[in-house]
């Protein structure tokens, strides 16, 4: 979370995020865009105009554009694989754009924009998975699968902050009544366009058809759901330790040990020989790269969000996740879900308040709320407010619990709980408290190292350089795709977090 603003935007109308569920049903090889990429449609000038529209927006939502030295090559990259694609017949007609944002994601939308975060890249092994991701984004647009869920997209889109979430509450669509999985549930970075399965695997096919018109290892895009199949699995075993969500694009997708395999099959299909990875080439301009939280937007340790520059920090209570975003940081659980954030502060609580219960409500509609309660925690001027309504999955309690840092700052809570279970999230109200100058100063930024085998060293010395205090070995196997019966050879680059 940045230094945030109370401006609500959406791009859910054009973006075709890689986010997804399983439903519909399997499909074969051939896709829906043609048996030849080149069959894909040009982009059209409607498209490009609101790309350039929702360009803007999302680089606000997802962290920003990343600065380092890493962008231009990722640019040539990902220019090199959408022009296999066929909607633009030069590089330029792509936007190719590397993400200031700790989650596992990457995404296209028309227009000819293609997206990745950099802890996405920083969890691949090598230039062609690189490659495989970008052209499976590619191939959602080239498929027009975000027309074909057009419809759904502006249903549920989710507003950014909390926007909006109260009238869906109201009028009890049965789409946005689930609560903690349809609003809440996934945070301000991931719209609810979903994919079915069967314009996954198209997206799929498409990805490996790229991979292989570019010279590539058609394999790479099965490496790749690989190792997004086992940072799930890790991310899975460490919920509730450091409060770190699943990731996106590992988790969203249907069956990820499936379409490895599927995948992997379909590649070999492509066989050809002289298909590169570029591993080298990769590492070397992956060196170096931002990794986690950048802590100028905040970061999570365990299960407390620490903000160096606002000087805040605040504790979720057990069983709860966090996901940090541009705008807002989201907290979901079993028992409720929430999120952090701030608005424009005038000196006036009431004000303050009754400004974020209109907020939720959304524009035409309303939330009665009950009498706004004045406190103290931890030395910070508080109120809160708390309003039972009617839900498609029966009455909640949605709070706003509010802080005074200045005269002029404030950050509050807005939660959501089950009728009469609003308690859950009592700890964590009172767990707000201003950071010290030494905490502040102690907040430090992750980074990937990239490091040469040495004689001696072994999987297990070299995962103790893992700048975390669990799962060191787990996180090191998965950050570089091996085993912990795999051997290492002298001058072999591997990858390791540190400060």
């Amino acid at each position: 979370m940045r230094q945030i603003t109370t401006k609500l935007m959406s791009a859910a109308g054009v973006i075709a995020l890689v986010a997804c569920t399983g439903s519909g049903a399997d499909a074969g090889a051939v896709n829906s865009a043609g048996s030849q990429a080149g069959e894909a449609r040009s982009i059209s000038e409607a498209e490009k105009q609101k790309g350039a529209e929702a360009h803007p927006q999302l680089l606000e939502e997802f962290g920003g554009a990343y600065s380092g030295p890493q962008v231009g090559y990722v640019v040539g990259v990902g220019q090199n694989i959408a022009v296999q694609s066929g909607l633009g017949n030069a590089r330029s007609d792509f936007t190719v754009t590397l993400l200031n944002s700790p989650v596992n994601n990457a995404f296209a939308i028309p227009g000819g924009y293609v997206y990745l975060t950099r802890q996405l890249m920083a969890l691949m092994n090598d230039e062609a998975e690189m490659a495989g991701v970008l052209g499976h984004e590619v191939g959602h647009v080239a498929a027009r699968h975000s027309e074909k869920r057009q419809k759904a997209a502006t249903r549920n889109s989710i507003l950014g902050i909390l926007g909006q979430i109260g009238s869906q509450v109201l009028l009890g669509d049965s789409s946005l009544g689930r609560i903690g999985q349809e609003i809440f549930g996934t945070g301000s970075q991931l719209l609810t366009l979903k994919y079915s399965r069967k314009q996954e695997y198209e997206a799929d096919d498409l990805g490996i058809r790229y991979l292989a018109s570019a010279g590539y290892d058609p394999q790479a895009l099965s490496t790749m759901l690989y190792s997004l199949a086992a940072q799930s699995a890790i991310d899975a075993r460490v919920a509730g330790r450091d409060a770190r969500s699943t990731p996106e694009w590992a988790s969203t997708h249907p069956d990820p040990a499936r379409r490895v395999s599927r995948a992997a099959s379909n590649a070999n299909k492509l066989a050809q020989s002289g298909g590169v990875r570029n591993r080298d080439r990769f590492l070397q301009n992956l060196d170096g790269i931002l990794y986690g939280d950048d802590p100028k937007q905040g970061v999570i340790e365990g299960s407390s969000f620490l903000h160096r520059d606002l000087k805040l920090k605040f504790t979720v209570p057990n069983g709860f996740s966090m996901q940090n975003g541009a705008r807002a940081v989201s907290i979901s659980g079993s028992g409720g879900q929430g999120q952090f954030t701030t608005g424009v502060y005038s000196g006036n609580m009431a004000t303050y308040i009754d400004a974020a219960f209109k907020g939720l409500a959304g524009e035409g509609q309303s939330i009665s709320y009950g009498d706004i309660q004045t406190t103290t925690v931890n030395g910070l001027p508080a109120a809160y407010a708390m309003a039972r309504v009617d839900s498609s999955n029966g009455k909640v309690d949605v709070t706003v619990f509010a802080y005074e840092f200045s005269k002029s700052s404030a950050f509050h809570f807005a939660t959501i709980a089950p009728a009469g279970s609003a308690s859950v999230f009592s700890p964590m109200y009172q767990s707000i408290n201003r950071l010290s100058a030494s905490e502040a100063a102690a907040i430090r930024s992750r980074k990937v190292d990239i490091v040469t085998v040495q004689s001696g060293d072994t999987i297990s010395n070299l995962s103790t350089r893992m700048a975390y205090d669990n799962y060191q070995l787990d996180r090191f196997l998965v950050l570089n795709r091996m085993d912990a019966n795999d051997g290492l050879r002298v001058g072999q680059k591997v990858k390791i977090i540190t400060y």
